[in-house]
């Protein structure tokens, strides 16, 4: 299982998920204390911030994000759940979801994953950066991107609604 929610709602979903891994998305210098339960080996810290284009003072989202965050994901073995995070819990985290969910389930629609991604998280708005990243990587040819385009901007929102996406041992998706 794949939880996601704002950084306020660290601890609490850890602790109701049972959760013992976790990837946490913020800006550089950003606090951010790693709950005691989740072991330093299984946190995942990418530091960047929540922009699509360069900016001065701004560390954009890049390719080894993704590349570390498939990795992560990759050699999770799905028995216990996986917590992610950023600081509203509205871009760079439903779009590191996303990208955790097609890498395991490689044969699931893209356009699909993404209307029930919506579907789940009426205020999710991917952070398209990261999202082109991983469509290059996992050789989706333009499929990603075109998906969290046609779901749209979601819900104004201040904080996302923690939401979770039931994800086996086989890749099977269940959002």
């Amino acid at each position: 299982m794949i939880y996601v929610c704002p950084k306020t709602r660290v601890e609490e979903t850890i602790a109701l998920a049972g959760a013992t891994r976790l990837v946490t998305l913020l800006t550089h210098r950003a606090e951010f204390q790693r709950p005691a339960s989740i072991v330093p080996a299984n946190h995942l810290f990418l530091e960047m911030n929540d922009v699509v284009a360069e900016e001065p003072g701004m560390v954009v989202p890049a390719r080894a994000h993704v590349e570390s965050l498939l990795a992560f994901v990759r050699e999770w073995d799905r028995a216990q759940p996986l917590v992610i995070n950023c600081f509203a819990g509205i871009s760079r985290s439903t779009a590191a979801a996303y990208i955790a969910v097609a890498a395991l389930a490689p044969h699931r629609c893209e356009a699909e994953l993404a209307q029930e991604l919506r579907r789940v998280s009426p205020s999710a708005t991917p952070n398209l950066r990261l999202i082109g990243h991983a469509d290059e990587l996992l050789g989706r040819e333009g499929r990603m991107i075109a998906a969290i385009e046609a779901i749209g901007r979601g819900a104004d929102a201040f904080e996302g609604t923690p939401f979770s996406i039931a994800v086996d041992r086989k890749g099977n998706v269940n959002l």
